[in-house]
């Protein structure tokens, strides 16, 4: 056969044989491409999978937190609870002081002596009750029984009349125990008596601040009484300005979250 000049090859042949070359070139470039999607495709796989597991993992512990908060949280309220019934029965056996005064002073309106020593026993529980008890001026509040029981016993006061002085300190105790407020105190701090603000929220929550701006609260402690104490957490102190903000404003209603100063 003889040799074919390339000026008489139909120009079809050409076109062909460039196409023929593409879909080589694309069919042995196919497998390289698809491999490479499937391996990105694997690592996006994997990456996601890690970033869900790292989710639930994170989700699993505010779980796990949320339910030690509830706990903690049920507990609390347990112990204010228990605070408040205590404080419950303390305001009935003060209101039955109150009517046992009463009695008293109708049947012994004709003879004081015979009322002082039933108004003296009165007060002696009295000042034990303020003793033992919620420890907001607790000074002044003994004072004043003192007071009284000395002008009674020095017979510088008709004993008809201090039973209506006792009346009125009672009185005063049970409405401390409805009333929020702010006032001053000296209270006894590391072994120092400090003047401080006291914020009063009735007589389960005592919390204060000194004049350097620091924050505390009166602790009931497990064996009996209060203790005074500053508070080194942040968000605690931060809890507690909070409230002594809003007590200066007047608001003396709403929700409050506060360092729970009965937790054991």
């Amino acid at each position: 056969m003889g040799i074919v000049d390339e000026e008489f090859m139909p120009n079809h042949f050409f076109k062909k044989t460039a196409l023929f070359s593409s879909v080589m070139i694309l069919l042995l470039s196919t497998p390289v491409a698809m491999g490479s999607s499937l391996e990105n495709l694997a690592k996006s796989l994997a990456k996601i999978r890690g970033e869900v597991e790292t989710l639930q993992m994170q989700l699993d512990l505010e779980k796990e937190k949320h339910g030690s908060r509830i706990s903690a949280l049920n507990s609390q309220l347990a112990d204010l609870s228990v605070e408040e019934r205590r404080q419950k029965l303390s305001i009935e056996k003060l209101q039955h002081s109150i009517e046992k005064l009463g009695v008293t002073a109708k049947q012994a309106e004709q003879s004081g002596e015979s009322l002082k020593p039933v108004l003296l026993a009165a007060l002696g529980e009295y000042r034990r009750h303020i003793q033992t008890g919620f420890p907001f001026k607790m000074e002044d509040r003994v004072k004043a029984i003192n007071d009284l029981e000395n002008n009674l016993i020095n017979q510088q006061i008709d004993p008809n009349k201090a039973v209506n002085q006792a009346w009125s300190l009672i009185e005063d105790e049970i409405r401390l125990s409805k009333e929020n407020g702010i006032y001053q105190q000296t209270i006894m701090l590391d072994g120092e008596k400090v003047l401080v603000d006291i914020a009063k929220l009735g007589t389960v929550f005592l919390f204060f601040q000194t004049k350097d701006n620091q924050s505390g609260m009166a602790r009931k402690l497990a064996q009996g009484g209060w203790k005074f104490e500053m508070v080194d957490n942040a968000g605690d102190r931060e809890r507690i300005r909070n409230l002594f903000d809003s007590l200066k404003k007047q608001i003396r209603q709403g929700y409050f979250e506060l360092p729970n100063p009965l937790k054991k």
